[in-house]
């Protein structure tokens, strides 16, 4: 006795298609966001250099390069980064000529569709971003 198998292949089409195609949208969207959170860290920390570098004392560029950076990352909808702000050669010369800031930003963007529930600890993308911005040489010492 023969079976009949009309309109399988289809059926079997459809549920190949979503078992393969769910991960892989997955998987874009999450290059996606790490692409975001890579982008934004950048732009964070050339932000927070600049703001760093124009601030008339090195109290008033430690208060405003945090604050630089936390707008960048607004813009790009990115969780609070922590900034790290080094002076070189010596935190002594800071913002003298020919003495430089070197700014690290590092944040975490969470994993797509990630169920808080379940906690923070459950997943993210570490993105650090580092710039050293030059005070310059010709520059008069603030």
């Amino acid at each position: 006795m023969r079976r009949r198998e009309d309109g399988t292949a289809t059926v079997e089409f459809v549920w190949l298609t979503i078992l393969l195609l769910i991960p892989f949208v997955y998987v874009l969207v999450a290059v996606f966001d790490a692409q975001r959170a890579a982008f934004g860290a950048s732009t964070a920390r050339r932000s927070a250099a600049r703001a760093f570098i124009q601030a008339p004392a090195v109290e008033a560029g430690e208060r405003r390069a945090p604050s630089a950076a936390r707008i960048a990352l607004h813009d790009q909808t990115l969780p609070a980064a922590a900034v790290q702000i080094t002076c070189l050669p010596s935190p002594a010369d800071c913002l003298t000529p020919g003495s430089s800031v070197r700014v690290l930003i590092r944040t975490t963007q969470p994993l797509p569709l990630t169920p808080s529930a379940l906690g923070t600890q459950l997943g993210g993308i570490t993105v650090d971003s580092t710039h050293v911005e030059p005070f310059g040489s010709f520059r008069s010492k603030r």
